[in-house]
């Protein structure tokens, strides 16, 4: 069975930092592309940045460009996001998630983590 289950999220103040980590298990993601995705209340869910497993290959949203960071670990299995120069408005659920390189549909989604900015 698949599971993907984020950590990392809490309370910062406006301009801090928090990493975000999803520990991926349950099949291989080889062919696979690991995505950050976020929703505030009230808002639609909102693509942040994808990595390929295998290549390390990352593409971001643009208004996260220059202040997210995605990453991965082979070996952990985990893949992480960087966030830094937070904004209240970046207070949101954070979601991560798997995709088949050949669909694009994300197919497997972790629980979520809470990710709160006070300015």
């Amino acid at each position: 069975q698949v599971h993907l289950v984020e950590s990392g999220g809490g309370l910062v103040q406006a301009g801090g930092s928090l990493r975000l980590s999803c520990a991926v298990s349950g099949r291989t993601f080889s062919s696979y592309f690991l995505g950050w995705f976020r929703q505030a209340p009230g808002k639609e869910r909102e693509f942040l940045s994808h990595i390929t497993w295998s290549s390390g290959s990352t593409y971001y949203a643009d208004f996260v460009k220059g202040r997210f960071t995605i990453s991965r670990d082979n070996a952990k299995n985990t893949v992480y996001l960087q966030m830094n120069s937070l904004k209240p408005g970046d207070t949101a659920v954070y979601y991560c998630a798997a995709a088949k390189l050949t669909q694009g549909r994300y197919e497997y989604w972790g629980q979520g983590t809470q990710v709160t900015v006070s300015s």
